[in-house]
């Protein structure tokens, strides 16, 4: 990999896209390495962390220059390509946290939005600018964002194209904590560990019921939870976790 960095430890992936001369912005092949990353990804990861190189930049966004000169069929392409990594990491059967570590603008702010959680530090910022460039986010910007901060502040964020800093995307639930720069890397990965001490099917569980039934009607989102919820009967891990409970004990969760 020429720029994506990945380093396992204790069950958590530190992904990381180092581009530090375009502050991270994503081309092609970037994203056909990030893609290849979370293919490669060991079956004994149970938390993946995204982020970014340097103290400067997340992803600042798609690499313009590469885009500048595609054609309609081109420039479809390149979206289809960008929005089905993206998808990809959405639908991991495990947890995602972005790590936003400084400029998160265009695709750096939808690939911050298909993980399950975003931390950012002090000085970041979020912003979908394509419509100064003359087109939309193209990575599935304009569903995401809707979705995450509702309808109101993702037309005026894309129609305006602005952006907005750390504390802003704190108060309208576009991020889950803001740290500074010096603390963003442990606190991501103090939460990736709390996840990992879970039992690790019910986590799984968990994030494919909160995915599947997000635009169900809420009868058949209740039936389908309550499917997969006796499904964790099956499992040693919830056998292990409730004796632990009763008996005062430690749950040594096997993935089983």
């Amino acid at each position: 990999m020429e720029f994506i960095k990945t380093n396992t430890e204790n069950g958590i992936c530190t992904l990381t896209i180092s581009a530090p001369k375009s502050l991270n912005a994503l081309n092609s092949t970037i994203l056909k390495e990030l893609d290849a990353s979370i293919d490669e990804l060991g079956k004994d990861v149970r938390v993946l962390i995204i982020t970014g190189d340097g103290e400067k930049s997340f992803v600042a966004g798609a690499d313009i220059s590469e885009m500048q000169n595609l054609d309609a069929e081109q420039g479809e392409n390149f979206g289809r390509l960008g929005a089905q990594v993206f998808r990809k990491i959405e639908t991991l059967d495990i947890p995602v946290i972005a790590a936003v570590n400084g400029f998160a603008l265009g695709g750096g702010c939808e690939l911050a939005m298909a993980c399950d959680i975003r931390i950012c530090s002090d000085n970041a910022k979020f912003g979908q600018p394509e419509v100064g460039l003359g087109i939309i986010p193209g990575f599935s910007g304009t569903y995401r964002l809707a979705k995450l901060v509702g309808m109101g502040y993702a037309k005026e964020m894309i129609y305006t194209g602005k952006a907005i800093r750390a504390d802003e995307a704190l108060r309208i639930g576009l991020v889950n904590a803001v740290y500074p720069q010096a603390e963003l890397m442990g606190a991501a990965v103090a939460m990736a560990t709390k996840i990992c001490a879970m039992a690790p099917i019910a986590v799984r569980y968990a994030k494919l019921c909160i995915e599947a039934e997000y635009d169900l009607e809420a009868d058949a989102a209740i039936a389908y939870e309550n499917k997969v919820f006796g499904m964790c009967f099956a499992t040693k891990d919830q056998k292990e976790g409730m004796t632990a409970f009763l008996t005062k004990g430690k749950p040594n969760f096997k993935n089983e």
